[in-house]
């Protein structure tokens, strides 16, 4: 049987209670919170876990209309865009006659960003494969580094050549 009106105006209150706290880093386990009306740092636990997912649902619902609305967008962009695209146009002398046919390339260009758009949109494209090596190709070292090394490795604190200090 769903929760009365007033019930589920009580667990949003007391929800947001517990997620300020939270936030506040209050453990649990603290009266603050058991205070609330929650038996156990378990039950606040899997109170707090319940209140988030249902904002997860709530925001994953927000997120597919979304997605919905702009791909209905791009369908209309790419409807108008198709035709240019795809339907080569009569390439005409001086004189009028038709001397050859060619593609619109700005048509074409604009439907392979729309179809980019598209697949970005909706996670089509796989992702990058990228792989750190350390020198020759070889495997990367790691160990403790102190901040100056960080910075030198991320060129932040590299030192500047003589070529560079002369220009200043």
């Amino acid at each position: 049987m769903p929760w009365s009106k007033l019930k589920q105006d009580e667990v949003a209150v007391r929800r947001t209670a517990l997620l300020k706290l939270r936030r506040e880093g209050v453990r649990y386990d603290d009266e603050r919170i058991l205070a609330l009306g929650y038996n156990s740092a378990a039950t606040a636990r899997s109170d707090l876990k319940r209140a988030l997912e249902a904002h997860r649902d709530e925001e994953a619902a927000e997120v597919s209309i979304y997605r919905q609305q702009e791909n209905e967008r791009l369908d209309a962009l790419l409807e108008a865009a198709w035709p240019a695209a795809t339907t080569p146009k009569a390439i005409r002398n001086k004189e009028g006659d038709v001397v050859g046919e060619e593609i619109d390339m700005r048509a074409v260009d604009t439907v392979l960003r729309l179809m980019d758009r598209r697949a970005k949109l909706n996670g089509l494209d796989m992702p990058v494969k990228t792989e750190v090596t350390g020198a020759n190709g070889g495997p990367l070292q790691m160990g403790p580094a102190t901040t100056a090394e960080l910075e030198a490795l991320m060129g932040l604190g590299a030192p500047k050549s003589s070529e560079d200090a002369g220009d200043k």
